[in-house]
Formats: structure tokens, sequence, C-alpha cells
């Protein structure tokens, strides 16, 4: 890719992850299916945008209200037609009578066809999720999908985060 290919496609995927929050939290299926591969793989043994939104219509009843705020966005291109990203969200969720957020990092896979980028993956991680209000230091392990509620896989999931902290006897999570 030339630079401004390169700015170009950077710019396309940040307006596919933007997309992505907009269509998930005006549960506008058709619109957020669009944004992945037509081919794209759905749990184990499904494929295709149709699984896909079969996925995020029963996902996306189990909660109400829904605001996704991304921010930090690293994109990192394989070759002219894929790329990797990290992108951090912040999302605040309506679960029954009770006002959640989350601290989310999705890890994308991206690929260029027919000229526009799409989501091969995203996989959804957590540091924590918890009421409105309350502090993550000190919460319990998520119990989900019982519970919604605690500490998730982030940042443990880093090796470098284990790596960083083994020399300290005295690091805490």
């Amino acid at each position: 890719m030339t630079d401004v290919e390169r700015l170009l496609a950077y710019e396309e995927i940040r307006q596919l992850v933007a997309r992505y929050a907009v269509a998930v939290d005006s549960r506008d299926l058709d619109t957020l299916v669009a944004l992945f591969l037509d081919d794209v793989q759905v749990g184990r043994d499904a494929r295709g945008r149709d699984a896909l939104k079969a996925y995020f219509e029963s996902s996306l009843r189990g909660v109400r209200v829904t605001i996704l705020n991304t921010g930090t966005h690293v994109i990192d291109f394989i070759d002219d037609d894929h790329a990797t990203g990290i992108l951090y969200c912040r999302g605040e969720v309506q679960l029954d009578d009770e006002w959640i957020v989350q601290a989310i990092q999705y890890r994308d896979t991206y690929e260029r066809r027919d000229g526009h980028w799409h989501f091969v993956r995203r996989e959804h991680l957590l540091w924590h999720a918890r009421p409105i209000g309350t502090s993550p230091v000190g919460l319990p392990d998520a119990q989900w999908p019982k519970d919604q509620i605690g500490h998730y896989e982030l940042p443990e999931a880093w090796p470098t985060w284990g790596a960083f902290w083994a020399e300290d006897p005295d690091a805490r999570r």
C-alpha cells in the first residue's frame, strides 16, 4: 500500500469499529452483520451473516440499553488485505433494573474484500463489569453468564503482565 492507501485503510477500519458500536446501541442488526465478512465463522459450527444475526439477536435480548464508547485503537497491517487490531471500549449496560459499566477490550481481525474492510473476528475481553458508581478494585471473579458483575480476564490475559510482576513477590492483581 502507498502511504495514502494505508491512511485510508486506517480510517476505514476506525469507521468499522465506530459503526459497530452505533449498530449495537441502536439494535440495527442488518447494519451490524454487514460489518463482518459474508462467510463469517459463528461459534464452532455455523457460518454466515444469518447465523451471526441470530447470535446477536439472542445475546442483545439479554440487555436493555447499551452505550459503547470506543477509545484507544491500535491497528497492525499483516499485508495489504489483512490486519489485526486492539480496541478499548467503555460500555454502559442496563441489566434489568441495574446500570453497569464495563471496561472492554476487543481483539479484532480484519480483512479487505472487494475494496472494503470487514471484521473477520472480534474477541471480547473484559477487565471488569461493575455497578456504576462502585470501584473495580476488589471485585470477585465474574461468574458469567450466571453473574456478569466482577473481575474478568484482563489484565492477566496479557503474557507481559505476568512477566512484569513475576519479580515482585508483593504483586497484586
